[in-house]
């Protein structure tokens, strides 16, 4: 999609976007999502928490006096815009602001009541999520629906989760390690073998009332195009998985931009001392809004001190050595003609991974035409939704 924002800046553009988008199901309204943009400076960390932390704070404070539709709807995006605010800031893990801007997201998220906030049982600790129930009696199909690098629980609602509840399915959104809820609560940071997360989630819709234990769908967004993948690899329980959208190798939106072969990086990302590869981080981060957010961000989602270690982690959320081929059930993959992570390449990230996969498969492809081509389609989210649950329709 032109980029009509933010000209020398694409992060800030798709972030301006993905925000546009929440707008189709209740997450923003438009013009003020353009008026807060408005304010913002290109490549201004603070600028960007001022402008949407003050949008999401007049709607906090008109919800207070506000009837009950009124004030579900003025939260619901008070939630969007207070996640936004903070979304830049992870290079400094101890600025206060992250935890202000996050809690009160939360906190209007849940007060707008329209999902049942849950803690599933995971390795001695709990993962937070939401259930959605359909209406109606019997046993309906689930959804159990996971982020990626940078997205939360609260943010699925508007990316899939409403969408499932108006077509009869139960959905179940979570974070997982690395995702908001739990490094915020828990500091529970990534790991890449996902089924170990996967399972025990399908272990509590297990224990719910009216679910149909053979119609159990998982759908990762982003880099949950491969974290839900590589968890179906291993979850023999799951009827299907969807990947909005298909990732095989995570780290090759990092070694395109290197001059050494995967296995060179590999190598030199683990070395105790790299100053040649330290030096072309630095300059990649100076020179990419987008490689400059992805580090500070990633060595605090993955744990880690350099951005070269965050290089290091973030190389190892891969479907290689035959994982791809493990999975069993039908499989969606989601593909976005112009992907600012995932795209570029002769061979794109989805299309590496449907060629792997052995099981029944589908490849959907969203263009600009539909104004659908950017990563995750976070333009085109009604679009997305509906070509989505009708394949699982088909497929359940």
């Amino acid at each position: 999609m032109k980029q009509l924002l933010f000209e020398d800046d694409p992060q800030f553009w798709f972030e301006t976007l993905r925000l546009f988008g929440q707008a189709a199901y209740g997450g923003a309204d438009f013009g003020e999502v353009l008026a807060a943009a408005s304010t913002v400076t290109a490549g201004d960390y603070d600028s960007w928490h001022d402008a949407y932390r003050g949008l999401a704070d007049r709607l906090y404070a008109e919800a207070a006096d506000a009837g009950p539709v009124t004030a579900r709807d003025l939260l619901l995006r008070a939630s969007t815009y207070y996640f936004s605010a903070g979304f830049f800031l992870h290079g400094d893990p101890a600025d206060p602001r992250i935890a202000a801007a996050y809690d009160r997201s939360v906190e209007c998220f849940r007060r707008a009541g329209v999902a049942e906030p849950v803690e599933i049982p995971y390795e001695g600790t709990v993962l937070r999520g939401y259930l959605y129930r359909a209406s109606g009696d019997g046993p309906k199909p689930v959804l159990i629906m996971h982020s990626g690098f940078d997205g939360s629980a609260e943010e699925l609602h508007f990316m899939g989760a409403a969408a499932g509840v108006e077509r009869g399915y139960h959905v179940l959104t979570f974070d997982g390690p690395g995702q908001p809820g739990a490094i915020r609560h828990e500091k529970l940071v990534f790991r890449p073998d996902w089924e170990h997360v996967v399972t025990p989630v399908v272990d509590h819709v297990l224990g719910l009332d009216g679910v149909d234990p053979a119609r159990i769908a998982l759908l990762g967004v982003s880099l949950g195009g491969v974290l839900a993948p590589r968890a179906a690899a291993f979850e023999r329980r799951l009827a299907a998985v969807v990947a909005v959208d298909g990732v095989y190798d995570a780290g090759a939106a990092v070694t395109g931009l290197l001059p050494w072969d995967r296995a060179e990086i590999v190598r030199r990302a683990r070395a105790e001392h790299d100053e040649e590869f330290d030096a072309l981080l630095l300059a990649g981060r100076q020179a990419s809004s987008t490689l400059r957010w992805a580090c500070d961000h990633g060595r605090y989602a993955m744990g880690a001190a350099t951005d070269r270690e965050f290089v290091a982690k973030y190389l190892e959320y891969t479907l290689e050595d035959g994982v791809a081929e493990k999975i069993t059930c039908p499989t969606l993959v989601c593909e976005a003609a112009d992907d600012l992570f995932f795209g570029g390449a002769a061979e794109t990230e989805p299309r590496r991974l449907y060629a792997h996969l052995k099981a029944p498969k589908t490849l959907l492809t969203f263009t600009a035409e539909e104004g659908a081509d950017a990563h995750c389609h976070v333009g085109a989210l009604r679009l997305a939704a509906g070509r989505i649950y009708d394949w699982l329709d088909r497929t359940l």
